[in-house]
């Protein structure tokens, strides 16, 4: 993991196409703002585990009816 330390209105660019900014620092909250491409999903990071969960659980339900149908 890259730590990197930045102030309020500083900014890291990755892959040249996504800008990450330092809006406010308020006690132990900081807001930070992100600019992608509109084909790069970004998101926070619980709500991406629990739509991969989600899909995990469904893709494994899948499967169960699969198998199911092949064994009848």
């Amino acid at each position: 993991m890259l730590v990197l330390s930045r102030k309020t209105n500083e900014s890291i660019i990755i892959n040249g196409n996504i800008t990450v900014s330092v809006l406010r620092v308020d006690n132990d909250n900081v807001r930070i703002g992100v600019e992608a491409p509109l084909e790069i999903p970004v998101m926070r990071k619980e709500i991406y585990e629990e739509i991969k969960s989600n899909n995990e659980q469904a893709a494994g339900s899948a499967k169960q009816r699969v198998k199911q149908l092949v064994n009848n």
